[in-house]
């Protein structure tokens, strides 16, 4: 959902209203975290006026909170994630696996950077984000900044950059989880928060791409207890993508362990006690991808019998293919799998059996949702 026209409208004035990167373009999928609470909407702040959209929506749907709506993900970021918009895959700017880039050169951005190395002690260290980062598509050993020997993501200067690049995202999801918390108190709906499954170059020492995101995990650090940490303070649920993922699957040259990912994450939820959501990053229609999906969210990561599972699965996504006889005879056998949790021991074909008869007395409604999907 793009931006209202009446908020582009005033980055139009003020192109520094919108992520910039160090080239100089702007990314107008949301505002810029570094003017969060500036009157810089016509006299308002942009977390106020999100927060009046959301006084909105609860006034208006008050008949439906609570029952039809028991679950509420609010938008942090691009794509509704809690990041930087640092791999905008608009134009071509970024392609899979580029490890994309950072998102801190408007004045909002800069202004808070210089005050932060300011505080540090290192006013030359205010001036801009690292220059030696590379471009989008690169690779963390094209760059000088994410090299793993001697990397600048290594150094007190780039402990202090990424350390206040991280702080600096989480504030953002504290403030508007502070303005949805109390808007939405005692409606009876559960408020979620969308983290991104970026897998690609997590083999590395840097982790480059999660860094240019805002998401400070590296070899020597966890960039996820922290942002639980913080979903944990304010109630939220913590959602993560890519959940369907074996690491065999993905670009072996680009490290890709989205496994190793989600288990990492799943680990974090668990230390900070807060409740963990999925869901799959790709369409997936095949019993390979239901079976990873149904491991993921027992949460069994570490060997331990842990009376834990996911919280909820959002499953992606609804469209003709989905309605295919044979997709959906495996997607109702998959909804039954999940909905037994992780207890359950039975096999693949005596769930399908059991599917089998509602796949029969659905087919009708089936057949004209496919058609109306296509139209």
């Amino acid at each position: 959902i793009p931006l209202p026209k009446w908020v582009t409208g005033e980055i139009e004035k003020d192109p520094d209203l919108a992520y910039t990167d160090q080239w100089g373009r702007r990314n107008y999928e949301y505002l810029s975290l570094g003017c969060d609470t500036l009157p810089v909407l016509k006299g308002r702040t942009p977390v106020q006026c999100y927060a009046d959209f959301m006084r909105a929506f609860r006034d208006n749907f008050k008949h439906l909170l609570g029952d039809t709506i028991v679950e509420i993900q609010v938008g942090m970021g691009p794509a509704g994630e809690l990041r930087y918009p640092s791999y905008p895959e608009a134009n071509g700017t970024w392609k899979f696996p580029g490890i994309g880039a950072f998102q801190c050169y408007d004045k909002y951005m800069l202004s808070s950077l210089k005050a932060a190395a300011e505080a540090a002690g290192k006013p030359e260290w205010g001036s801009t984000g690292p220059t030696d980062a590379g471009h989008y598509n690169n690779w963390p050993e094209d760059t000088p900044f994410f090299k793993k020997e001697g990397g600048g993501w290594n150094t007190p200067y780039g402990e202090f950059f990424l350390t206040w690049y991280s702080q600096m995202l989480l504030e953002h999801g504290a403030r508007i989880l502070s303005s949805a918390t109390s808007i939405f108190d005692g409606a009876g709906v559960k408020i979620s928060v969308k983290v991104a499954g970026i897998h690609w170059h997590y083999g590395t020492r840097s982790h480059a791409p999660e860094l240019t995101a805002g998401y400070y995990n590296t070899r020597f650090r966890d960039g996820y207890l922290p942002i639980a940490q913080m979903l944990a303070r304010h109630g939220a649920i913590f959602n993560f993508t890519c959940i369907e993922m074996r690491d065999h699957e993905q670009p072996q040259d680009a490290l890709c362990a989205p496994e190793k990912l989600v288990k990492q994450v799943a680990l974090a939820t668990g230390a900070a006690q807060v409740p963990l959501a999925g869901e799959n990053a790709l369409p997936r229609y095949d019993e390979y991808a239901h079976e990873q999906i149904l491991r993921a969210s027992s949460l069994n990561v570490d060997g331990s019998a842990v009376d834990r599972e996911m919280c909820a699965f959002t499953y992606l996504r609804m469209n003709p293919s989905l309605f295919h006889p044979d997709n959906w005879r495996r997607f109702v056998a998959f909804v039954k799998k999940m909905n037994e949790g992780k207890g359950a021991r039975r096999c693949w074909e005596e769930v399908e059996r059991e599917a089998e008869q509602f796949v029969h007395v659905t087919q009708p409604f089936i057949q004209e949702a496919a058609v109306a999907l296509m139209h």
